[in-house]
């Protein structure tokens, strides 16, 4: 799981280049500044104290609805997630700084609980805020990005956008993976990323996977192995359908987010009783 390192950030930084810190292009013609392509500047972009984040929404949401912030499960305020254990409506007041198209800084919000959280099936997180998304955009010009409804396709272009280094990674689906062992967490239907082009690091972790077609957030990043190990943590090793483990060292990793609609009520809330959730419940619970 690639939650922040010290080491691994330094070298990071010191071997890469972020966004916005190249050299300045001439303005298009007539000043008229083009609209970015999807998954190719910071809208919706958050950054925590540990991983990367964004401001999401359902296709469904309305402007008066509370926002929401999605992040990776391990990176929770209170530690890694144990294997089977779920949150649901727990409180939180997590600050999370949104970020400008540009990267630079539009301001923070402040969470009032976790809506859903686990690491397992899936590695993720979904915060509710204390204000609305009609707040935030008029009060820090930021609008969320929109959560896709169904997984992406192999070979379908994505980008890692990570608020926590204001870097993206450009590349595409390579696979859906049955199952994703790491340590002692297990994730169904992994994304499997193609590299070159998204060699994620320390930090990374919680950014949105989003499609370079249509904008919206496929998924979300977790886990790369590291060291070419076998199901350790930080080297995840691939399980397929006849239960075949393999290892491939320097593959990197997302996690479905598309169950969220499976769960949803009309009135957009998490119902993990809803006939056909496809989220995991807390345990004890059927």
């Amino acid at each position: 799981m690639k939650l922040f390192s010290t080491l691994l950030a330094a070298a990071a930084v010191a071997s890469t280049t972020l966004l916005g810190s190249t050299t300045a292009q001439a303005a298009p013609v007539a000043d008229v500044k083009p609209a970015a392509a999807p998954g190719a500047d910071f809208t919706g972009i958050a950054a925590l104290s540990n991983c990367s984040a964004s401001l999401v929404r359902y296709a469904e949401s309305a402007a008066t609805d509370k926002a929401l912030v999605l992040t990776n499960g391990h990176c929770y305020e209170g530690g890694f997630l144990q294997p089977g254990q779920v949150l649901v409506n727990t409180a939180s007041s997590r600050s999370i700084t949104l970020l400008k198209p540009d990267a630079s800084r539009a301001g923070t919000v402040r969470a009032e609980k976790i809506l859903f959280g686990t690491m397992t099936k899936t590695d993720m997180i979904v915060y509710q805020v204390n204000e609305t998304y009609a707040s935030i955009k008029t009060r820090l010009n930021v609008a969320p990005l929109t959560l896709a409804k169904q997984g992406p396709a192999d070979g379908a272009g994505m980008a890692v956008v990570s608020g926590y280094w204001k870097r993206i990674y450009t590349c595409s689906v390579q696979a859906t993976i049955p199952q994703l062992r790491e340590g002692d967490w297990t994730w169904q239907s992994s994304i499997k990323y193609r590299q070159p082009g998204c060699e994620t690091i320390g930090g990374t972790s919680g950014s949105p996977v989003v499609s370079t077609v249509t904008g919206e957030v496929i998924g979300v990043n977790n886990t790369g192995n590291e060291d070419g190990e076998r199901c350790t943590v930080n080297n995840p090793c691939e399980v397929d359908a006849n239960g075949n483990v393999t290892v491939e060292q320097g593959a990197a990793y997302g996690q479905q987010t598309w169950w969220l609609y499976t769960c949803l009520t009309t009135t957009r809330s998490i119902d993990l009783n809803k006939a056909g959730c496809q989220l995991p419940k807390p345990a004890g619970r059927r």
